[in-house]
């Protein structure tokens, strides 16, 4: 559901990006408020965990398209929706930097698409009554079907509405409804297991994890994290590092609902103004666009192939194990920064 560019007005992009820097001044205020420190390793390898798992895009069977997980429902659970919303806003900002993966114009939205309804709609409104104290599988199981359908359905509903109000004619809003709602449908139900299997296993491993994704009962200092870092640490660096190389290569869902309608995976984009000025710039940071190594500067555009599976490349090997290193820097500079700013104030307050 990353966004291009091209799908967005500057006026739009420019209104969501003031309403998601909003919401994580919000979030980091929280935070700040009611600390608890010991989570921010475990912002951090979340973060890196979800990086990853984004990397793999799975076949939705019928459609010619692909879904990828969305992770904002696994961040609430574990980390509670405003640590979990940080760690969101850093893995879309490192896609977006450094592997030009959603537009820089489109950030704000992507953030706001991805982040604010799993975050604050979707996990208080229907995971937590659903879900109760967190100690039955069945429940959680359902709780998590249920919340990550409706936030998928909520973002996709959010990336027509933002295309409406761009003014992007060649996506009227009701066809192009009607493509993304039911091809997220089955996204959120993929999403909803994945969810539930790694709640389990935090459950399994150290069940204080979820006891302390409120504020009211932050984690106590004898529980040990080691384990669980470990673990979501290997994930990651197993899931970017080899298991992406296993990614559908058919176009993912939000492509596919464009390709459907204007007969191409992607709008023309825009070659002057705000939107080109970000793609420049965006050309310039991007270490590894696509997730691959940029061909030389003067080497003559290769003929297309068939993509190949699994598609074994070096490049994406590199893409994940970098980017889950750059998110895992971004949220623990994120809970680290919140904490020093913390430690001012109550100096201050002395």
């Amino acid at each position: 559901m990353h966004m291009a560019d091209a799908l967005l007005s500057p006026a739009v992009g420019a209104t969501f990006w003031a309403g998601t820097i909003g919401t994580i001044g919000y979030a980091s205020k929280k935070l700040k408020d009611h600390p608890d420190d010991r989570k921010i390793p475990l912002m951090g390898v979340l973060g890196a965990f979800i990086f990853a798992s984004q990397m793999i895009n799975f076949t939705i069977p019928g459609t010619g398209s692909s879904g990828h997980l969305g992770g904002g429902m696994i961040l609430a659970v574990l980390l509670g929706p405003h640590a979990a919303f940080l760690v969101m806003s850093s893995v879309l900002t490192v896609q977006a930097l450094f592997f030009a993966d959603g537009g820089l114009l489109a950030l704000g939205c992507n953030i706001w698409n991805l982040g604010i309804y799993p975050c604050f709609v979707a996990y208080p409104l229907i995971y937590k009554p659903l879900a109760g104290d967190g100690r039955s599988a069945r429940r959680t199981l359902v709780a998590s079907l249920a919340s990550g359908i409706v936030g998928l359905q909520l973002g996709a509903f959010s990336v027509v509405l933002q295309t409406l109000l761009s003014g992007k004619t060649a996506l009227p809003f009701t066809t192009f409804l009607l493509m993304m709602l039911p091809l997220h449908l089955a996204i959120g139900i993929v999403e909803g297991f994945i969810t539930a299997g790694v709640i389990n296993y935090v459950r399994a491993a150290r069940p204080e994890i979820l006891d302390s994704s409120s504020f009211a009962t932050p984690l106590a200092a004898g529980v040990s994290l080691r384990n669980v870092l470990i673990g979501f640490l290997v994930l990651a660096a197993v899931t970017g590092g080899a298991l992406s190389w296993f990614a559908s290569a058919y176009p993912d869902a939000l492509e596919e609902s464009v390709r459907r309608i204007t007969g191409k995976v992607e709008l023309p984009p825009q070659d002057h103004g705000i939107p080109a000025a970000l793609k420049d710039a965006q050309k310039k940071t991007a270490i590894l666009p696509g997730y691959g190594f940029k061909p030389p500067a003067n080497e003559p555009k290769a003929k297309k192939e068939a993509p190949t599976w699994p598609a074994v490349d070096v490049g994406t090997s590199l893409s994940g194990l970098i980017g889950g290193v750059l998110v895992l820097g971004f949220a623990l500079g994120i809970g680290w920064l919140i904490r020093a700013l913390r430690g001012r104030s109550s100096g201050k307050g002395a």
